[in-house]
């Protein structure tokens, strides 16, 4: 086996803590240093995660020597800019999501990537998880026949939006590029065909971001996703695969836990007229689709911990990235148009 993969990480924030949680728990790779702007932030990840160095200054991680990768944890307005510095310095990048501010950025990063011949993936964590590896098999040996509708809810509310860059229009913030950006992945990625025409509306929060939206994609190959995505309202933030035969329900589809489960339902849904009842009881029964639960474990490995390993994989390994560069590409498009037809301000 070659040895694990060297990270450094861009930033301190949630994500990073995340990021940084989930790496010790992988198999082929470790932290080795943190950069961040502040040396006591920096100080205290890589004490909180027991990292050998702690710089305090972006610039001053790139160049550490002892750094085969980068993770790039910073607000989206910045990832444009590090992740080709981090290119630059001859560093593999693994850039979260969402990718860059638009699609003309995410070129860019590309071109510099291929330039500099090092391995750049978007950070749709979700991807790498065996649950989204499982739901691809299925679909592709029709276990629910042929794949005709995606349907994705990603939403919360948060409780302080007072410097929280979710809110800054500067920073790229809004629902679309935190949360519905997953939602248009998980379409694309399952429809697997080019998207013909998208539709969006959505509802401008006094910050000037997105604070909900709704959406849909129609796609080549007859496949039809809708979503919503929101920053001011619950829902239950699941996602289904409908098809011809029957559909798969999956819970927790953008953050799996290391025991995941989906189900899938074959035949019929649940009858909405003329429901028969029960001659024991007078109980009415609606008669609904057989019910197959899918157990997936990821062996002690946490989400995060399964995207680096994946990363490493390709890195060292060269392995097929989780998330292509055309893939990365179709999704910034694609959020592209609906951040227009939103109104939203960038």
């Amino acid at each position: 086996m070659t040895r694990p993969l060297r990270w450094g990480i861009l930033g301190t924030g949630n994500i990073a803590k995340q990021f940084g949680a989930g790496v010790r728990t992988g198999r082929r790779g470790v932290m080795t240093a943190i950069g961040s702007r502040s040396q006591a932030s920096a100080d205290a990840y890589a004490k909180q995660f027991e990292i050998p160095a702690a710089h305090g200054s972006y610039e001053s991680l790139l160049a550490d020597e002892t750094v085969d990768a980068i993770y790039v944890s910073l607000p989206n307005s910045m990832h444009h800019e590090w992740t080709i510095k981090a290119l630059r310095a001859g560093k593999h990048v693994l850039c979260e999501k969402p990718f860059a501010m638009n699609a003309g950025e995410a070129e860019e990063m590309f071109d510099v990537a291929q330039k500099t011949g090092r391995v750049l993936v978007e950070a749709f964590m979700y991807r790498t998880h065996p649950q989204t590896r499982k739901l691809i098999e299925l679909v592709h040996a029709g276990a629910i026949g042929e794949l005709r509708v995606v349907r994705a809810h990603f939403c919360f509310n948060p409780t302080k939006t007072a410097g929280n860059i979710r809110f800054d229009a500067s920073l790229g913030g809004g629902a679309l590029m935190d949360i519905g950006c997953y939602c248009v992945s998980y379409a694309t990625f399952f429809a697997a065909s080019p998207p013909t025409n998208v539709f969006g509306v959505g509802h401008l929060h006094p910050t000037g971001v997105d604070d909900r939206v709704t959406g849909c994609i129609g796609f080549e190959n007859g496949v039809l996703a809708s979503f919503v995505c929101g920053l001011s309202a619950h829902n239950d933030n699941t996602a289904f695969l409908c098809g011809s035969e029957g559909y798969i329900e999956i819970p927790y589809p953008w953050k799996p836990p290391e025991k995941s489960s989906f189900t899938v339902c074959r035949s019929a849904p649940p009858r909405m007229d003329n429901p028969t009842a029960d001659a024991n009881g007078g109980k009415i029964i609606h008669p609904g689709p057989t019910r197959q639960v899918v157990e997936i474990d990821t062996g002690g490995v946490g989400l995060y911990g399964v995207e680096s390993d994946a990363f490493a994989e390709t890195v060292l390994d060269g392995a097929a990235p989780a998330v292509t560069r055309e893939e990365t590409l179709t999704n910034m498009r694609l959020l592209d148009t609906l951040r227009k037809q939103v109104g939203l301000p960038f």
